[in-house]
């Protein structure tokens, strides 16, 4: 197993859709276990921390620049937190979860329904961009995205998360693409739509 330092939290409702949790840049395991609960209060959570270090501040992958990814070691790291994803399902008992990303941890959701699918049932990507410029050919059909996009986000241009909403589509996912009055950081907004959406996820589930 790729070891990641993580929390897991058990769900208090077995009808609820596992989340993965995934923070942005200088975030933990602890920093999205609150919005987890806000937004799917019976959700098993597993939130592992990223694992490669920018100026001692934890990332899930490499950039070169802000917005220039190190594209090499992003499918590295998709592909080593999708063996973590695969392997703690085991451990835990868990169906495939919904990743929750900010950020940093938007993009390496991203490239993990991009490069591995199967692990994910869908994403919530809160000021995600697109993480590879030649992706491979996924099969999303299936597979239901909400992507959260700021307005006044001054770290990503908006053609970048319509791209990144119609490279999803293309890919066959059901996405629901809202761009909110807010900069790069989460608003109330953030939070009751995804709330909202997940809400219907785990009604369609049942």
């Amino acid at each position: 197993m790729t070891e990641f330092i993580h929390r897991f939290e058990p769900a208090r409702d077995a009808g609820s859709t596992p989340l993965l949790l995934l923070h942005g840049t200088g975030g933990d395991e602890n920093d999205l276990l609150g919005l987890g609960k806000m937004i799917s209060p019976g959700s098993a959570l597993l939130s592992p921390r990223g694992r490669v270090l920018e100026h001692g501040m934890p990332r899930f992958f490499r950039r070169l620049a802000e917005g220039v990814f190190d594209e090499e070691d992003v499918r590295r790291r998709a592909n080593e937190l999708g063996e973590f994803v695969v392997e703690a399902r085991k451990q835990y008992g868990i169906a495939a979860p919904v990743a929750v990303g900010f950020s940093n941890g938007a993009n390496i959701a991203a490239a993990l329904l991009l490069l591995q699918p199967e692990v994910l049932a869908g994403a919530i990507l809160l000021r995600a961009m697109v993480p590879l410029s030649d992706p491979p050919k996924a099969e999303l059909a299936g597979k239901s995205v909400l992507l959260l996009s700021g307005q006044a986000d001054p770290i990503v241009p908006a053609r970048n998360s319509a791209k990144l909403a119609t490279l999803l589509s293309d890919a066959g996912a059901r996405v629901d693409h809202k761009v909110l009055p807010a900069g790069h950081q989460l608003s109330q907004a953030d939070v009751t739509l995804a709330r909202d959406w997940i809400g219907r996820a785990n009604a369609q589930a049942a």
